[in-house]
């Protein structure tokens, strides 16, 4: 006897997956679906409405809708059975148009020399990033910082590049996101409030290994606080970038030529590690003018062959943070992971006078310029002292302290936060397994710095105790 023909199953709605977009609707040819005037409690989304009488089961709805449980047949749907699925998993591998493309490398162009300029920090950040290449800019009007927006939303015209205002801070965030993904050099200016809303993002990015430089110009607080210069952002960025098992290099710049080099460093940084990277800096380095000089070259930037480009030969790439099953995801923080290991290697510190420092200053920013003129005071004065300055905040430069150790019988930290950069040599020292010789500390909040006499007091009060 023949077979008898098995109806086609119809559609099966699951509410909380339907976001209403009505792809559904202009599908169905036998106008079986509506509009829906409900709001599903679950997702504060109104879905579509099913009126299956005049339905063939084409498929066709289920066929367009974008969300993978949305519309399910209704044998597979209606059932008490269902469960949620991987997405990346749910229809098998995804097919490769192609194979993907090779990497397009970044390339080094000569620049002509040039007399040196007079720039305020946050200019010099700005110049920094066109001469990585960046051409996409993305932020949020904020103080001590928004000068460099500034300045980037009057040059990226110029130079065929976007500078796009956004919203809000989380907004821009997400901006950078979908830049970055795309394999483009990009950034954004802001500074501590507008910071703290960017972390989640930022967690995105680093789960999705997608490159940017945040440029966070410090101000006082918590809270509002004020637009003072403060350093009490080293928390987060080297310990506190959103949820989850992140990690990115925190670059610390102390004049206006740094602020230029070590932005355009961190573009370089941020596509090798595929890696957002933070440059801290305060308030008044955002501010402080002083001499830059312009570097030889300058980068067009390349392709990398993981871009979400948009094209057809990228097609086969993904960028995602999502990892539903538990050993997938476990396997991909273990990757991070040794990403992280790797990142390590880029500790980068600037010494002053350490060579025979018995005591030794550590800080960073506009504070080290204050150590550094106590530091010339004092061995004015016969002391021995010296300045270590960390350019990298994460990875701490311990491999360089360490080299110094042997000599050093007190450490005197300055900073304008209430221990946060001790913090970091600490626990540099105790995962180095190295002994710390008594360490001390000269601190301000709120927008008050250090200043370079009360430093000199500080390691002067303890030369004349251990004399």
């Amino acid at each position: 006897m023949p077979t008898a023909l098995r109806e086609r199953p119809k559609p099966f709605l699951l509410p909380e997956y339907c976001k209403g977009c009505g792809r559904c609707i202009d599908s169905c040819a036998k106008h079986c679906i509506e509009r829906g005037s409900e709001i599903d409690p679950l997702t504060g989304l109104v879905p579509v409405t099913l009126n299956l009488d005049a339905c063939n089961g084409c498929g066709l709805c289920m066929d367009a809708c974008p969300e993978p449980y949305g519309l399910r047949p209704s044998e597979e749907g209606a059932g008490a059975g269902f469960e949620l699925q991987d997405p990346a998993k749910l229809f098998g591998d995804r097919p490769a148009i192609r194979p993907r493309p090779a990497a397009i490398p970044p390339e080094a162009i000569p620049l002509p020399p040039v007399s040196p300029l007079v720039l305020k920090g946050n200019y010099a950040s700005a110049i920094g990033a066109l001469l990585a290449g960046c051409r996409h800019v993305f932020g949020y009007p904020i103080t001590p910082s928004t000068e460099g927006a500034e300045l980037m939303a009057k040059l990226m015209p110029k130079l065929d590049g976007v500078f796009l205002q956004a919203v809000s801070e989380v907004a821009t965030v997400n901006m950078m996101y979908g830049c970055g993904g795309a394999g483009l050099p990009c950034m954004t200016f802001t500074s501590s409030p507008g910071f703290s809303l960017m972390l989640e993002g930022i967690s995105y990015m680093i789960g999705s290994e997608v490159p940017g430089v945040f440029v966070n110009v410090m101000r006082g607080g918590p809270g509002l606080g004020n637009i003072a210069p403060e350093q009490a952002d080293v928390k987060l960025a080297c310990r506190g970038l959103g949820h989850g098992n992140t990690h990115a290099i925190v670059l610390a710049p102390s004049t206006p030529q740094e602020m230029l080099d070590l932005t355009r460093l961190a573009f370089e940084l941020a596509f090798r590690y595929r890696n957002p990277v933070v440059v801290v800096a305060d308030g008044y380095l955002g501010q402080m003018t002083g001499k830059v000089a312009l570097p030889s070259t300058m980068t067009r930037p390349g392709l990398p062959d993981w871009a979400v480009f948009g094209d057809g030969a990228h097609r086969g790439n993904l960028v995602s943070s999502i990892f539903l099953d538990e050993k997938d995801l476990e396997a991909h923080n273990a990757r991070l992971n040794e990403k992280y290991r790797l990142m390590e290697s880029e500790q980068r510190a600037d010494l002053f006078a350490c060579g025979d420092a018995s005591t030794l200053v550590i800080a960073f920013g506009t504070p080290a310029r204050m150590a550094k003129g106590a530091v010339e005071a004092l061995r004015g004065e016969g002391l021995s002292v010296g300045l270590f300055r960390p350019l990298t905040l994460w990875p701490f430069p311990i491999a360089s302290l360490r080299a110094l150790l042997p000599n050093v019988k007190r450490i005197l930290v300055v900073e304008a936060s209430n221990g946060q950069l001790e913090d970091e040599l600490r626990l540099a020292l105790s995962k180095a397994g190295l002994a710390a010789p008594p360490i001390d500390a000269v601190r301000h909040f709120g927008g008050v710095l250090p200043q370079s006499k009360e430093i000199a007091a500080a390691v002067r009060s303890h030369a004349e105790v251990a004399a």
